[in-house]
């Protein structure tokens, strides 16, 4: 038997039955229609964005990375909570400007951004984070063209990483960024022109659950951030410090210490250097804000047993739910929390292994979990499924039936 991740707050009983936002996971699958089924409670992103403005005070502006979840009635939702959105694609930024957000308010980032997607950025208004020399004279190029002020930001690929960290977005040769040596000459570039300088972004890394390693990330990248304005001679306006904050999936993890990391920033951007003294600053986060919110559900179709092993398959899997099928990023594959969510707080009597209906050995949701005796016909819950999910997955694998999502 192997131990699945461990539950996340917020979810309650009815009568032995799950219920997210207060509706019964029949109740659920009735209003969208089927599973399988995305759900997003929104009083768990609400609970998140205070937990985020309680610890870190009106100082700090809150930015989402949408590319966590782009489900629109949720991004939505936060636009109006948050103080940025900060987009990796195009088709990105056309959901964010149709959710609502300003354009002022949303960054763009990401390598491989095309002409006619720097086009469209440009047009819309919208804070470039750039990736390259390049790609800064491509937009200078087009915005001159377009009669446009081009809004730009650099960002920087430092020379560390978050210790720890699930997926490590800086520290030596990457795609993303400009090597920070490089940085304060093309700032300098920059405000040769016409161009409305925004600052940087700053980006080490992601899914962390050791706070010290995220302050120690935080403390270098203000420094930093120090210096290259120092050498440029210039204040960034706003100094986007990246993310990195972890949720726990696993069994033996523990939620980040929040109060730990948020009492060291506040009090680093006290003493920060004096070339950031009017430098505003923002964390992006995205699984952090969501990814407890959401819950997976699908059928149990089948009950079967193989060289005494019980499986139960599903009508759901790796199309919808790559992440808790181990494929999205784990080196050794680990359980998501999960139950059966319509024999909620049944003693477990029974390991069985929970796959989805695509031909691949790969279609994974649980390996190996004990839950109660399960039934043709009852419902699996996979948690902290509100990041990375449906839209990370490979939708289009076996032309399976689509996934159903709602918000509540």
């Amino acid at each position: 038997m192997k131990p699945a991740g461990p539950m996340p707050a917020g979810f309650s009983d009815s009568g032995g039955v799950l219920r997210v936002g207060g509706r019964t996971v029949s109740e659920l699958i009735a209003d969208a229609g089927d599973t399988p089924l995305f759900v997003y409670d929104r009083g768990a992103v609400d609970r998140k964005i205070a937990s985020f403005r309680e610890a870190f005070g009106g100082g700090l502006a809150l930015h989402y990375a949408m590319k966590a979840n782009p489900y629109a009635p949720l991004l939505e939702h936060i636009v109006g909570l948050v103080d940025g959105i900060d987009v990796a694609s195009a088709g990105e930024l056309k959901l964010a400007l149709a959710a609502g957000a300003k354009p002022e308010h949303i960054s763009y980032a990401g390598p491989g951004k095309r002409d006619d997607d720097l086009a469209e950025a440009i047009a819309a208004g919208v804070t470039l984070n750039c990736e390259s020399e390049g790609e800064a004279e491509r937009a200078l190029k087009f915005a001159e063209n377009a009669g446009k002020r081009l809004r730009i930001a650099l960002r920087v690929n430092p020379s560390f990483d978050i210790k720890g960290s699930g997926m490590r977005m800086g520290g030596g040769a990457k795609p993303f960024g400009i090597d920070a040596e490089r940085v304060p000459a093309l700032v300098g570039r920059l405000l040769e022109t016409n161009a409305d300088w925004r600052g940087f972004h700053i980006f080490a890394g992601s899914q962390t659950l050791n706070a010290q390693a995220v302050i120690e990330a935080q403390a270098q990248t203000l420094a930093l951030a120090g210096r290259l304005a120092d050498l440029a001679g210039a204040c960034p306006p706003l100094v986007n410090l990246g993310g990195g904050l972890g949720i726990p999936y696993f069994a033996n993890d523990a939620a980040i210490d929040l109060r730990s990391v948020a009492s060291s920033l506040v009090r680093n951007l006290k003493d920060r250097p004096q070339s950031l003294a009017n430098t505003d600053f923002a964390l992006e986060l995205g699984r952090w804000l969501v990814g407890e919110a959401g819950v997976y559900f699908c059928r149990v179709v089948d009950r079967k047993l193989s060289h005494c092993k019980l499986f139960l398959v599903t009508d759901g899997g790796i199309q919808h739910q790559l992440a808790a099928s181990g494929n999205f990023g784990q080196v050794i594959r680990r359980n998501f929390p999960v139950a059966n969510a319509t024999r909620w707080g049944q003693p477990a009597s029974e390991a069985a292994t929970v796959v989805g209906c695509s031909c691949t050995p790969l279609d994974i949701l649980a390996d190996d979990v004990v839950l109660p005796r399960t039934e043709i016909g009852d419902v699996i819950a996979v948690f902290m499924a509100g990041a990375y999910g449906l839209t990370a997955s490979p939708q289009a694998f076996l032309t399976q039936r689509p996934a159903h999502e709602i918000m509540v």
